[in-house]
């Protein structure tokens, strides 16, 4: 009797603490994901069981976006709240102090000076010297690599904070456990964990007890990423388990974004991804590009199986977060996003916002309601090898026609007017490019790799 009743009530002050706690924050990054590649999109040849249960716990985005189409930039959004543009960072970049800029406050600063344990685990992609390094910038802990791409078995270049780690199976798996021990460490404090994988960036690589599952896929790029696809699903389903068993589900706001669309043009570092029912690819500011799986969850806050169609940025899963954190955002911080909890609770109707940008050197577009203005790197659709110029300005009705086929811009140029007027204006508050070379810029490479080719150009 004693015993049982030492027992409810500590079950009892446990839910009165958790109750009072502030709200865990997992952000959960996939690389290079295509559109079409989840069961919740309706992929039917790669089984995607964990993310769809994420998704039908909480709300899909069908038009769910990043702010550019590239990996490093949208990461600088994300980890900032801001158009990356505002600050400079519109490409990849590369070399010695190339980076997220040290002026700009990470969403890991606000929260750690809250209170919150911070951690970075898998790619970074934001710059690799010390002053950019992720425990500079407002992580407790990190676990993963600074470059671009790295490779899955390759030990060469992770880190363990700053150090060298000393062995590695599998880059996905690593991330996984490295997750979920975070969560078990700090299951008694409000955390913040940026899971971020590589996965399914290239290299193709994947273990050989996966890829035996995709035998029937003839291709043999489309059986590689369908094997990584499944590294990274199981590993979610871990770490979505480990929030369960330490009774933190309910207490923990989960996102789910891919930073840019699969690349399927020639120029990118293809991986077999597809983005139906969109036009374009990576490095594009087609739908294919910069048009995301994108799903938020949060059990007993955010009802299960939504479906939100308004469109949403992934600028907005930052103050969202900071907002649920309890942190009142300051006007000088001068975030572009906005919280979307009212909206997915039903306390607020219509759409987060009026009008989203993009701007990706000679690429633009702008999505206000249904229609979208955009001129395009016209490379993601020529097979021929030859280097083709940046589209004419065209516009499209993505409610009728997702794929972007019919230009509609001899036939309302008041509209097209109307959003070019409205883009001019938004990119007149903009910085130059303070990093990268444009279109032409690497995606970054695995370590090596990029000095390998220079040499075999200079050879030949």
């Amino acid at each position: 009797m004693k015993n049982s009743l030492l027992l409810l009530v500590a079950l009892i002050t446990t839910a009165g603490y958790a109750a009072d706690r502030r709200p865990n924050i997992l952000l959960i990054v996939g690389d290079d994901m295509g559109y079409a590649d989840v069961g919740f999109h309706g992929c039917q040849d790669i089984p995607t069981p964990n993310l769809d249960a994420l998704a039908a716990s909480g709300v899909k985005f069908t038009n769910g976006y990043v702010s550019g189409p590239y990996c490093s930039p949208t990461r600088a959004g994300l980890m900032t709240g801001r158009y990356q543009q505002r600050f400079g960072h519109e490409f990849n970049g590369g070399g010695e102090g190339h980076g997220l800029p040290v002026t700009e406050v990470t969403i890991a600063n606000r929260l750690k000076a809250a209170g919150y344990a911070t951690a970075a685990v898998g790619k970074w992609h934001l710059g690799a010297s010390d002053a950019m390094h992720p425990q500079s910038r407002g992580f407790d802990e990190f676990y993963g690599f600074l470059a671009g791409a790295h490779s899955y078995f390759d030990r060469t270049g992770m880190l363990r904070g700053r150090k060298q780690i000393d062995e590695l199976d599998y880059t996905t798996d690593a991330f996984g456990r490295e997750a979920v021990a975070f969560i078990e460490r700090h299951q008694a404090e409000s955390w913040f964990l940026y899971l971020a994988f590589n996965a399914v960036h290239t290299p193709m690589h994947a273990t050989d007890d996966r890829l035996k599952k995709f035998a029937h896929i003839a291709d043999s790029q489309r059986r590689t990423y369908a094997a990584m696809m499944l590294a990274m699903d199981e590993n979610i389903g871990k770490v979505r388990q480990k929030l369960k068993d330490t009774g933190l589900e309910q207490n923990t706001l989960v996102c789910f974004i891919s930073d840019n669309g699969g690349p399927t043009m020639p120029g990118v570092t293809i991986n077999g991804s597809r983005n139906d029912p969109l036009r374009g690819s990576k490095r594009t500011t087609l739908e294919g590009g910069i048009h995301v799986p994108f799903v938020v969850s949060w059990a007993g806050k955010i009802k299960p199986g939504g479906v939100f169609a308004q469109p949403a940025i992934q600028l907005d899963l930052t103050y969202t977060a900071l907002t649920a954190a309890g942190l009142a955002i300051k006007p000088e911080w001068k975030l572009d996003g906005v919280d979307l909890l009212p909206f997915l609770t039903g306390a607020k109707t219509g759409g987060p916002h009026d009008v989203l940008y993009w701007r990706f050197g000679d690429q633009m577009a702008i999505r206000m309601g249904d229609y979208k203005l955009v001129r395009y790197d016209m490379n993601a659709e020529t097979r021929t090898g030859k280097k083709q110029p940046v589209s004419a300005t065209k516009l499209y009705n993505l409610a009728a026609d997702i794929g972007e086929t019919k230009d509609l811009a001899s036939k309302q140029p008041d509209k097209v007017k109307e959003l070019q007027s409205k883009w001019d204006a938004w990119n007149a508050t903009l910085m130059k490019p303070a990093n990268g070379g444009g279109l032409s810029d690497n995606d970054g490479d695995e370590p090596g790799v990029a000095a390998r080719k220079k040499r075999k150009a200079k050879a030949e």
